[in-house]
Protein backbone atom coordinates (compact mmCIF):
# COMPACT_ATOMS: atom_id res chain seq x y z
CA UNK A 1 0.00 0.00 0.00
CA UNK A 2 3.02 2.67 1.02
CA UNK A 3 4.65 1.95 -2.31
CA UNK A 4 4.60 4.59 -4.39
CA UNK A 5 5.19 2.74 -7.77
CA UNK A 6 2.25 0.62 -7.09
CA UNK A 7 -1.37 2.45 -8.42
CA UNK A 8 -3.70 -0.62 -8.06
CA UNK A 9 -3.88 -4.17 -6.62
CA UNK A 10 -5.03 -7.24 -7.79
CA UNK A 11 -5.70 -10.22 -5.10
CA UNK A 12 -5.89 -13.82 -6.46
CA UNK A 13 -5.33 -17.48 -4.79
CA UNK A 14 -2.81 -19.93 -5.33
CA UNK A 15 -3.17 -23.25 -6.68
CA UNK A 16 -6.20 -22.71 -9.41
CA UNK A 17 -8.90 -21.39 -6.36
CA UNK A 18 -9.09 -18.08 -4.72
CA UNK A 19 -10.04 -19.33 -1.03
CA UNK A 20 -11.95 -21.72 0.57
CA UNK A 21 -12.53 -19.94 3.57
CA UNK A 22 -11.12 -19.09 7.05
CA UNK A 23 -9.24 -22.42 8.53
CA UNK A 24 -12.05 -24.19 10.22
CA UNK A 25 -9.45 -25.99 12.28
CA UNK A 26 -9.10 -22.40 14.34
CA UNK A 27 -12.90 -23.05 15.83
CA UNK A 28 -12.14 -26.56 16.93
CA UNK A 29 -8.80 -24.82 18.88
CA UNK A 30 -11.20 -22.38 20.32
CA UNK A 31 -13.69 -24.56 21.27
CA UNK A 32 -10.79 -26.66 22.75
CA UNK A 33 -9.42 -23.68 24.90
CA UNK A 34 -12.39 -21.12 24.79
CA UNK A 35 -9.79 -18.44 23.64
CA UNK A 36 -11.11 -16.22 21.55
CA UNK A 37 -7.85 -14.26 20.76
CA UNK A 38 -7.20 -17.11 18.70
CA UNK A 39 -9.98 -15.04 16.16
CA UNK A 40 -8.26 -12.31 14.22
CA UNK A 41 -10.27 -8.99 13.67
CA UNK A 42 -10.42 -9.66 10.24
CA UNK A 43 -13.93 -7.66 9.42
CA UNK A 44 -12.65 -4.48 10.40
CA UNK A 45 -8.67 -4.31 10.33
CA UNK A 46 -8.17 -6.32 7.11
CA UNK A 47 -11.38 -5.68 5.12
CA UNK A 48 -12.74 -2.65 5.99
CA UNK A 49 -9.44 -0.76 6.95
CA UNK A 50 -6.98 -1.93 4.76
CA UNK A 51 -8.90 -2.83 1.46
CA UNK A 52 -11.98 -1.34 1.37
CA UNK A 53 -10.98 2.35 2.50
CA UNK A 54 -7.11 2.10 1.29
CA UNK A 55 -6.07 5.16 -1.26
CA UNK A 56 -5.50 2.53 -3.72
CA UNK A 57 -8.25 0.34 -5.36
CA UNK A 58 -7.92 -3.46 -5.14
CA UNK A 59 -9.28 -6.24 -7.70
CA UNK A 60 -10.18 -9.79 -7.00
CA UNK A 61 -9.08 -12.13 -9.48
CA UNK A 62 -11.14 -15.44 -8.61
CA UNK A 63 -11.15 -18.58 -10.02
CA UNK A 64 -12.23 -22.10 -8.29
CA UNK A 65 -13.74 -21.68 -4.96
CA UNK A 66 -14.31 -18.55 -3.45
CA UNK A 67 -16.28 -19.08 -0.05
CA UNK A 68 -16.82 -18.16 3.28
CA UNK A 69 -14.06 -15.48 4.28
CA UNK A 70 -13.00 -15.92 0.73
CA UNK A 71 -16.13 -14.22 -0.49
CA UNK A 72 -15.95 -11.83 1.91
CA UNK A 73 -12.74 -10.56 1.34
CA UNK A 74 -13.20 -10.30 -2.74
CA UNK A 75 -16.16 -8.21 -1.35
CA UNK A 76 -14.03 -5.78 0.23
CA UNK A 77 -12.27 -5.22 -3.00
CA UNK A 78 -13.40 -2.54 -5.64
CA UNK A 79 -14.15 -4.91 -8.06
CA UNK A 80 -14.34 -8.61 -8.92
CA UNK A 81 -13.50 -10.12 -11.86
CA UNK A 82 -14.21 -14.54 -12.23
CA UNK A 83 -13.57 -17.11 -14.60
CA UNK A 84 -16.99 -18.79 -15.46
CA UNK A 85 -17.22 -21.90 -13.16
CA UNK A 86 -15.78 -20.27 -10.01
CA UNK A 87 -18.14 -21.08 -7.12
CA UNK A 88 -19.41 -18.26 -4.41
CA UNK A 89 -21.03 -18.83 -1.48
CA UNK A 90 -21.35 -17.82 2.28
CA UNK A 91 -21.64 -21.51 3.49
CA UNK A 92 -20.83 -20.48 7.52
CA UNK A 93 -24.48 -21.37 8.74
CA UNK A 94 -23.91 -24.56 8.70
CA UNK A 95 -20.55 -24.13 11.09
CA UNK A 96 -22.84 -22.74 13.91
CA UNK A 97 -21.60 -19.16 13.33
CA UNK A 98 -22.05 -16.34 10.54
CA UNK A 99 -20.47 -14.61 8.08
CA UNK A 100 -17.93 -12.63 10.29
CA UNK A 101 -15.61 -10.77 7.80
CA UNK A 102 -18.21 -8.32 6.38
CA UNK A 103 -20.45 -10.35 4.46
CA UNK A 104 -23.69 -10.13 6.22
CA UNK A 105 -23.52 -6.44 5.33
CA UNK A 106 -21.86 -6.00 1.92
CA UNK A 107 -23.57 -9.49 -0.15
CA UNK A 108 -27.12 -7.58 0.26
CA UNK A 109 -25.69 -4.17 -0.83
CA UNK A 110 -24.31 -6.11 -4.05
CA UNK A 111 -26.92 -8.61 -4.78
CA UNK A 112 -29.99 -7.16 -3.20
CA UNK A 113 -31.71 -8.45 -0.18
CA UNK A 114 -33.56 -11.44 -1.02
CA UNK A 115 -30.73 -13.50 -3.19
CA UNK A 116 -28.64 -12.34 0.01
CA UNK A 117 -31.11 -14.36 2.11
CA UNK A 118 -31.01 -17.40 0.00
CA UNK A 119 -27.10 -17.62 0.02
CA UNK A 120 -26.50 -17.40 4.07
CA UNK A 121 -29.46 -19.06 5.38
CA UNK A 122 -29.40 -22.24 2.91
CA UNK A 123 -25.55 -22.00 2.56
CA UNK A 124 -26.08 -21.72 -1.33
CA UNK A 125 -23.36 -21.44 -3.38
CA UNK A 126 -23.78 -20.01 -6.74
CA UNK A 127 -21.67 -20.37 -10.10
CA UNK A 128 -19.95 -16.98 -11.05
CA UNK A 129 -22.29 -16.79 -14.00
CA UNK A 130 -25.20 -16.49 -11.90
CA UNK A 131 -23.01 -13.84 -9.68
CA UNK A 132 -22.20 -11.94 -12.61
CA UNK A 133 -26.50 -11.43 -13.18
CA UNK A 134 -27.02 -10.16 -9.76
CA UNK A 135 -23.79 -8.05 -9.53
CA UNK A 136 -21.81 -9.91 -7.12
CA UNK A 137 -18.90 -10.52 -9.98
CA UNK A 138 -17.96 -7.52 -12.20
CA UNK A 139 -16.92 -9.47 -15.60
CA UNK A 140 -16.50 -13.03 -16.55
CA UNK A 141 -13.49 -14.15 -18.20
CA UNK A 142 -11.38 -17.16 -19.30
CA UNK A 143 -8.80 -18.36 -16.38
CA UNK A 144 -6.26 -17.41 -19.14
CA UNK A 145 -7.04 -14.00 -19.31
CA UNK A 146 -8.04 -13.95 -15.94
CA UNK A 147 -5.30 -11.80 -14.17
CA UNK A 148 -4.40 -9.36 -17.28
CA UNK A 149 -8.17 -8.84 -17.27
CA UNK A 150 -8.12 -7.91 -13.42
CA UNK A 151 -5.12 -6.14 -13.75
CA UNK A 152 -6.64 -3.45 -16.46
CA UNK A 153 -9.35 -3.02 -14.51
CA UNK A 154 -7.58 -2.01 -11.31
CA UNK A 155 -5.70 0.28 -13.32
CA UNK A 156 -8.97 1.87 -15.00
CA UNK A 157 -10.29 2.31 -11.50
CA UNK A 158 -6.84 3.63 -10.31
CA UNK A 159 -6.82 6.53 -13.07
CA UNK A 160 -10.67 7.59 -12.84
CA UNK A 161 -11.94 5.34 -15.74
CA UNK A 162 -14.15 2.81 -13.89
CA UNK A 163 -16.17 3.80 -11.14
CA UNK A 164 -14.51 3.83 -7.84
CA UNK A 165 -17.23 1.32 -5.95
CA UNK A 166 -17.01 0.44 -2.07
CA UNK A 167 -19.50 -2.17 -1.50
CA UNK A 168 -20.10 -1.71 2.60
CA UNK A 169 -21.66 2.26 1.32
CA UNK A 170 -23.58 1.37 -1.33
CA UNK A 171 -27.36 1.86 -1.26
CA UNK A 172 -28.98 1.29 -4.95
CA UNK A 173 -29.70 -2.87 -4.31
CA UNK A 174 -31.21 -2.23 -0.61
CA UNK A 175 -35.27 -1.74 -0.96
CA UNK A 176 -36.72 0.57 1.22
CA UNK A 177 -36.45 0.44 4.56
CA UNK A 178 -40.23 -0.75 5.44
CA UNK A 179 -40.04 -3.51 2.46
CA UNK A 180 -36.82 -4.46 3.63
CA UNK A 181 -38.19 -5.23 7.25
CA UNK A 182 -40.90 -7.23 6.17
CA UNK A 183 -38.74 -9.27 3.78
CA UNK A 184 -37.04 -10.03 7.41
CA UNK A 185 -40.27 -10.73 9.01
CA UNK A 186 -41.07 -13.48 6.57
CA UNK A 187 -37.30 -14.80 6.56
CA UNK A 188 -37.80 -15.27 10.24
CA UNK A 189 -40.99 -16.87 10.12
CA UNK A 190 -39.09 -18.98 7.93
CA UNK A 191 -36.74 -20.12 9.58
CA UNK A 192 -38.39 -20.54 13.20
CA UNK A 193 -39.97 -22.81 11.14
CA UNK A 194 -37.05 -24.80 9.90
CA UNK A 195 -34.68 -24.45 11.55
CA UNK A 196 -36.11 -24.10 14.98
CA UNK A 197 -32.93 -24.87 16.91
CA UNK A 198 -30.28 -23.12 14.85
CA UNK A 199 -29.24 -19.77 16.72
CA UNK A 200 -27.20 -18.68 13.94
CA UNK A 201 -29.74 -18.05 11.36
CA UNK A 202 -32.00 -15.31 14.05
CA UNK A 203 -28.30 -14.11 14.49
CA UNK A 204 -27.94 -13.91 10.64
CA UNK A 205 -30.91 -11.89 9.99
CA UNK A 206 -30.27 -9.49 13.57
CA UNK A 207 -26.80 -8.60 12.01
CA UNK A 208 -28.15 -7.64 8.45
CA UNK A 209 -30.65 -5.69 9.74
CA UNK A 210 -28.47 -3.83 12.25
CA UNK A 211 -26.70 -2.82 8.81
CA UNK A 212 -29.69 -1.66 7.07
CA UNK A 213 -31.44 0.01 9.74
CA UNK A 214 -28.14 1.94 11.09
CA UNK A 215 -25.49 1.80 7.96
CA UNK A 216 -22.89 -0.85 7.14
CA UNK A 217 -20.07 -0.08 9.51
CA UNK A 218 -22.70 -0.33 12.42
CA UNK A 219 -23.62 -3.91 10.74
CA UNK A 220 -19.92 -5.20 10.65
CA UNK A 221 -19.60 -4.17 14.25
CA UNK A 222 -23.00 -6.00 14.98
CA UNK A 223 -21.91 -8.97 12.90
CA UNK A 224 -18.53 -9.40 14.36
CA UNK A 225 -19.58 -8.96 18.26
CA UNK A 226 -22.62 -11.70 17.34
CA UNK A 227 -19.87 -13.99 15.41
CA UNK A 228 -17.42 -14.21 18.20
CA UNK A 229 -20.65 -15.30 20.34
CA UNK A 230 -21.49 -17.89 18.49
CA UNK A 231 -18.02 -19.44 18.13
CA UNK A 232 -19.03 -20.39 21.85
CA UNK A 233 -21.77 -22.01 21.33
CA UNK A 234 -22.92 -25.05 21.63
CA UNK A 235 -24.56 -25.73 18.29
CA UNK A 236 -20.73 -24.50 16.94
CA UNK A 237 -19.50 -26.87 18.76
CA UNK A 238 -21.39 -30.15 17.47
CA UNK A 239 -21.46 -28.67 13.52
CA UNK A 240 -17.68 -28.03 13.76
CA UNK A 241 -17.43 -31.74 14.92
CA UNK A 242 -20.15 -33.20 12.74
CA UNK A 243 -17.36 -31.51 9.53
CA UNK A 244 -14.39 -33.28 11.02
CA UNK A 245 -15.97 -36.77 11.71
CA UNK A 246 -17.50 -36.46 7.89
CA UNK A 247 -14.37 -35.27 6.47
CA UNK A 248 -12.61 -38.45 8.72
CA UNK A 249 -15.03 -41.06 6.95
CA UNK A 250 -12.95 -40.28 3.97
CA UNK A 251 -9.57 -41.86 5.78
CA UNK A 252 -9.70 -45.78 6.09
CA UNK A 253 -7.16 -47.82 7.45
CA UNK A 254 -5.59 -50.23 5.63
CA UNK A 255 -7.75 -48.77 2.39
CA UNK A 256 -6.84 -45.44 1.86
CA UNK A 257 -3.05 -45.26 3.25
CA UNK A 258 -1.32 -47.84 1.14
CA UNK A 259 -1.36 -45.88 -1.98
CA UNK A 260 -3.57 -47.68 -3.90
CA UNK A 261 -5.51 -45.55 -6.65
CA UNK A 262 -9.01 -45.82 -7.76
CA UNK A 263 -9.73 -47.82 -10.98
CA UNK A 264 -12.26 -46.05 -13.17
CA UNK A 265 -15.85 -47.02 -12.89
CA UNK A 266 -17.56 -46.25 -16.32
CA UNK A 267 -21.00 -48.17 -16.78
CA UNK A 268 -22.67 -49.60 -13.82
CA UNK A 269 -25.64 -52.60 -13.54
CA UNK A 270 -28.20 -52.55 -11.09
CA UNK A 271 -30.32 -55.16 -10.68
CA UNK A 272 -34.08 -54.25 -9.70
CA UNK A 273 -35.92 -51.30 -11.05
CA UNK A 274 -37.71 -50.62 -7.55
CA UNK A 275 -37.98 -47.71 -5.46
CA UNK A 276 -34.17 -48.21 -4.23
CA UNK A 277 -33.09 -49.52 -7.27
CA UNK A 278 -34.17 -46.63 -9.51
CA UNK A 279 -33.31 -44.24 -7.08
CA UNK A 280 -30.07 -45.83 -7.14
CA UNK A 281 -29.49 -45.23 -11.43
CA UNK A 282 -30.72 -41.68 -10.92
CA UNK A 283 -27.59 -40.87 -8.43
CA UNK A 284 -25.24 -42.32 -10.82
CA UNK A 285 -26.01 -41.14 -14.01
CA UNK A 286 -27.02 -37.77 -12.56
CA UNK A 287 -22.75 -37.98 -12.48
CA UNK A 288 -22.12 -38.87 -15.65
CA UNK A 289 -22.01 -42.68 -15.23
CA UNK A 290 -23.79 -45.29 -18.02
CA UNK A 291 -26.21 -47.43 -15.97
CA UNK A 292 -27.91 -50.71 -16.61
CA UNK A 293 -31.08 -51.21 -15.57
CA UNK A 294 -31.80 -55.00 -15.60
CA UNK A 295 -34.85 -56.45 -14.40
CA UNK A 296 -37.31 -59.44 -14.35
CA UNK A 297 -39.92 -58.84 -17.15
CA UNK A 298 -40.87 -55.76 -19.26
CA UNK A 299 -43.64 -54.56 -17.57
CA UNK A 300 -40.83 -54.11 -14.38
CA UNK A 301 -38.23 -53.00 -16.49
CA UNK A 302 -40.86 -50.00 -18.01
CA UNK A 303 -41.97 -49.23 -14.76
CA UNK A 304 -38.42 -48.84 -13.06
CA UNK A 305 -37.38 -46.79 -16.34
CA UNK A 306 -40.28 -44.46 -15.15
CA UNK A 307 -39.30 -44.02 -11.67
CA UNK A 308 -36.03 -42.78 -12.71
CA UNK A 309 -37.40 -40.89 -15.40
CA UNK A 310 -39.81 -39.26 -12.73
CA UNK A 311 -37.04 -38.37 -10.76
CA UNK A 312 -35.26 -36.52 -13.04
CA UNK A 313 -38.00 -34.55 -14.17
CA UNK A 314 -38.33 -33.85 -10.39
CA UNK A 315 -35.33 -32.10 -10.53
CA UNK A 316 -36.35 -30.19 -13.73
CA UNK A 317 -38.96 -29.13 -12.38
CA UNK A 318 -37.68 -27.88 -8.84
CA UNK A 319 -35.25 -25.93 -11.52
CA UNK A 320 -31.99 -27.83 -10.66
CA UNK A 321 -31.65 -29.08 -13.63
CA UNK A 322 -32.05 -27.82 -17.69
CA UNK A 323 -34.33 -29.55 -20.14
CA UNK A 324 -30.75 -30.18 -22.10
CA UNK A 325 -28.97 -31.87 -19.11
CA UNK A 326 -31.89 -33.68 -18.27
CA UNK A 327 -31.77 -35.34 -22.04
CA UNK A 328 -28.28 -35.88 -21.94
CA UNK A 329 -28.57 -37.63 -18.41
CA UNK A 330 -31.31 -40.17 -19.06
CA UNK A 331 -29.32 -41.19 -22.30
CA UNK A 332 -26.74 -42.86 -20.07
CA UNK A 333 -29.61 -45.39 -18.58
CA UNK A 334 -30.25 -48.54 -20.74
CA UNK A 335 -32.95 -51.48 -19.79
CA UNK A 336 -32.47 -54.66 -20.31
CA UNK A 337 -33.59 -58.26 -19.26
CA UNK A 338 -30.73 -60.59 -19.42
CA UNK A 339 -27.93 -60.99 -17.65
CA UNK A 340 -25.76 -61.42 -20.86
CA UNK A 341 -26.10 -57.15 -21.12
CA UNK A 342 -23.61 -57.10 -18.29
CA UNK A 343 -20.80 -58.68 -19.88
CA UNK A 344 -18.58 -55.28 -19.71
CA UNK A 345 -19.51 -53.55 -16.60
CA UNK A 346 -17.57 -52.31 -13.98
CA UNK A 347 -19.72 -52.97 -10.79
CA UNK A 348 -23.45 -54.18 -10.13
CA UNK A 349 -25.49 -53.09 -7.54
CA UNK A 350 -28.07 -55.60 -6.33
CA UNK A 351 -30.98 -54.00 -5.03
CA UNK A 352 -33.52 -56.13 -5.31
CA UNK A 353 -36.13 -57.64 -2.07
CA UNK A 354 -34.49 -59.23 0.93
CA UNK A 355 -34.81 -62.85 0.36
CA UNK A 356 -31.18 -64.54 0.76
CA UNK A 357 -31.85 -67.25 -2.29
CA UNK A 358 -32.39 -64.62 -4.66
CA UNK A 359 -30.06 -62.51 -3.76
CA UNK A 360 -27.68 -65.62 -3.79
CA UNK A 361 -28.62 -66.76 -7.29
CA UNK A 362 -28.11 -63.38 -8.44
CA UNK A 363 -24.57 -63.39 -7.06
CA UNK A 364 -24.05 -66.35 -8.80
CA UNK A 365 -24.98 -65.46 -12.08
CA UNK A 366 -23.36 -62.24 -12.28
CA UNK A 367 -20.22 -63.43 -11.53
CA UNK A 368 -20.36 -65.89 -14.08
CA UNK A 369 -21.88 -63.60 -16.31
CA UNK A 370 -19.43 -60.04 -15.77
CA UNK A 371 -15.80 -59.59 -16.15
CA UNK A 372 -13.22 -60.33 -13.12
CA UNK A 373 -12.70 -56.86 -12.22
CA UNK A 374 -16.29 -56.50 -11.22
CA UNK A 375 -17.55 -54.87 -8.30
CA UNK A 376 -20.14 -57.13 -6.91
CA UNK A 377 -22.32 -55.24 -4.68
CA UNK A 378 -25.42 -55.48 -2.95
CA UNK A 379 -27.73 -53.01 -1.63
CA UNK A 380 -29.16 -55.06 1.53
CA UNK A 381 -29.72 -53.36 5.11
CA UNK A 382 -29.84 -56.68 7.25
CA UNK A 383 -28.54 -59.63 5.38
CA UNK A 384 -25.10 -60.95 6.58
CA UNK A 385 -22.68 -60.61 3.55
CA UNK A 386 -20.91 -63.53 3.45
CA UNK A 387 -24.53 -65.41 3.70
CA UNK A 388 -25.37 -63.38 0.21
CA UNK A 389 -21.93 -64.42 -1.36
CA UNK A 390 -21.96 -67.86 -0.06
CA UNK A 391 -22.12 -69.60 -3.36
CA UNK A 392 -20.09 -67.11 -4.89
CA UNK A 393 -15.95 -67.63 -5.33
CA UNK A 394 -14.99 -64.30 -5.73
CA UNK A 395 -15.13 -63.18 -2.42
CA UNK A 396 -12.74 -60.64 -2.56
CA UNK A 397 -15.42 -58.21 -4.82
CA UNK A 398 -18.57 -58.49 -2.44
CA UNK A 399 -18.80 -55.28 -1.13
CA UNK A 400 -22.15 -53.89 0.90
CA UNK A 401 -23.58 -50.90 -0.87
CA UNK A 402 -26.46 -49.30 1.70
CA UNK A 403 -28.03 -46.89 0.32
CA UNK A 404 -30.97 -44.71 1.77
CA UNK A 405 -34.03 -44.09 0.64
CA UNK A 406 -34.82 -42.06 -1.77
CA UNK A 407 -31.15 -43.16 -3.16
CA UNK A 408 -30.40 -40.10 -5.55
CA UNK A 409 -31.01 -37.48 -2.33
CA UNK A 410 -30.26 -38.93 1.06
CA UNK A 411 -26.73 -38.22 1.32
CA UNK A 412 -25.47 -41.29 3.30
CA UNK A 413 -23.81 -44.09 1.80
CA UNK A 414 -22.42 -47.33 4.16
CA UNK A 415 -19.98 -49.64 2.04
CA UNK A 416 -20.13 -52.80 3.97
CA UNK A 417 -17.14 -54.63 4.35
CA UNK A 418 -16.36 -58.61 4.67
CA UNK A 419 -12.90 -59.86 6.20
CA UNK A 420 -11.94 -61.22 2.70
CA UNK A 421 -13.25 -57.64 0.98
CA UNK A 422 -10.33 -56.22 -1.32
CA UNK A 423 -9.39 -53.05 0.06
CA UNK A 424 -8.66 -51.75 -4.11
CA UNK A 425 -12.71 -52.69 -4.09
CA UNK A 426 -13.41 -50.48 -0.87
CA UNK A 427 -11.93 -47.64 -2.16
CA UNK A 428 -13.08 -47.69 -5.82
CA UNK A 429 -16.81 -47.60 -3.91
CA UNK A 430 -15.54 -44.75 -1.89
CA UNK A 431 -14.58 -42.94 -4.92
CA UNK A 432 -18.19 -44.04 -6.60
CA UNK A 433 -19.79 -42.70 -3.68
CA UNK A 434 -18.13 -39.19 -3.70
CA UNK A 435 -18.99 -38.99 -7.67
CA UNK A 436 -22.42 -39.27 -6.71
CA UNK A 437 -22.37 -37.06 -3.89
CA UNK A 438 -22.74 -38.98 -0.84
CA UNK A 439 -21.01 -39.45 2.33
CA UNK A 440 -19.48 -42.86 1.57
CA UNK A 441 -19.01 -44.89 5.42
CA UNK A 442 -17.04 -47.80 5.59
CA UNK A 443 -18.49 -49.84 7.95
CA UNK A 444 -17.66 -53.93 9.30
CA UNK A 445 -19.92 -56.54 8.10
CA UNK A 446 -22.58 -56.76 11.34
CA UNK A 447 -26.42 -56.50 12.41
CA UNK A 448 -27.71 -53.18 11.10
CA UNK A 449 -24.04 -51.92 9.53
CA UNK A 450 -24.37 -48.48 11.72
CA UNK A 451 -27.07 -46.33 10.94
CA UNK A 452 -29.68 -48.82 11.48
CA UNK A 453 -27.29 -50.59 14.18
CA UNK A 454 -28.30 -46.72 16.29
CA UNK A 455 -31.70 -46.31 15.05
CA UNK A 456 -32.52 -50.36 16.69
CA UNK A 457 -32.04 -48.84 20.63
CA UNK A 458 -33.64 -45.76 19.37
CA UNK A 459 -36.94 -47.44 18.78
CA UNK A 460 -36.82 -49.81 21.39
CA UNK A 461 -36.13 -47.12 23.99
CA UNK A 462 -39.16 -45.32 22.38
CA UNK A 463 -42.14 -48.88 22.25
CA UNK A 464 -40.24 -48.78 25.59
CA UNK A 465 -41.80 -46.03 26.85
CA UNK A 466 -45.04 -46.59 25.13
CA UNK A 467 -45.54 -49.55 27.53
CA UNK A 468 -45.04 -47.88 30.57
CA UNK A 469 -47.97 -45.66 29.22
CA UNK A 470 -46.80 -42.67 28.10
CA UNK A 471 -48.92 -41.22 24.66
CA UNK A 472 -47.09 -41.88 21.43
CA UNK A 473 -48.54 -38.40 20.62
CA UNK A 474 -46.18 -36.76 23.48
CA UNK A 475 -43.35 -39.02 22.57
CA UNK A 476 -43.37 -37.68 18.69
CA UNK A 477 -44.00 -33.71 19.85
CA UNK A 478 -40.82 -34.23 22.46
CA UNK A 479 -38.35 -35.39 20.21
CA UNK A 480 -39.57 -33.15 17.47
CA UNK A 481 -39.64 -30.04 19.58
CA UNK A 482 -35.65 -31.66 20.44
CA UNK A 483 -35.01 -31.02 16.85
CA UNK A 484 -35.02 -34.43 15.21
CA UNK A 485 -37.48 -34.08 11.66
CA UNK A 486 -39.89 -36.46 13.09
CA UNK A 487 -40.56 -38.39 15.50
CA UNK A 488 -40.08 -42.32 16.28
CA UNK A 489 -44.02 -43.21 15.48
CA UNK A 490 -44.49 -40.52 12.53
Amino acid sequence: MNRSDVKAIVLTGAGGKFSGGFDINVFAEVHKSGDLSLLPDVSVELVVNIIEDARKPSVAAIQGLALGGGLELTMGCHARISTPEAQLGLPELTLGVIPGFGGTQRLPRLVGLPKALEMMLLSKSIRAKEGNSYGLIDAITSPEELIRVSRLWALDIAERRKPWISSLHRTDKLVPLSEAREILKAARLQVKKTNPHMPQHQACLDAIEEGIVFGGYAGVLKEAKVFKELVLSNTSRGLVHAFFSQRATSKVPGVTDVGLKPRSIKIVAVIGGGLMGSGIATALILSGTHVILKEVDSAYLQKGLKSVEANIEGLVKKGSLSQDKMKKTLSLLTGVLDYSELKNVDMVIEAVIEKVPLKQSIFSEIERICPPHCILATNTSTIDLNIVGEKTASQDRIVGAHFFSPAHVMPLLEIVRTEKTSPQVILDLMTVGKAIKKVPVVVGNCTGFAVNRTFFPYGQAATMLVHLGVDVFRIDKVISNFGMPMGPFQ
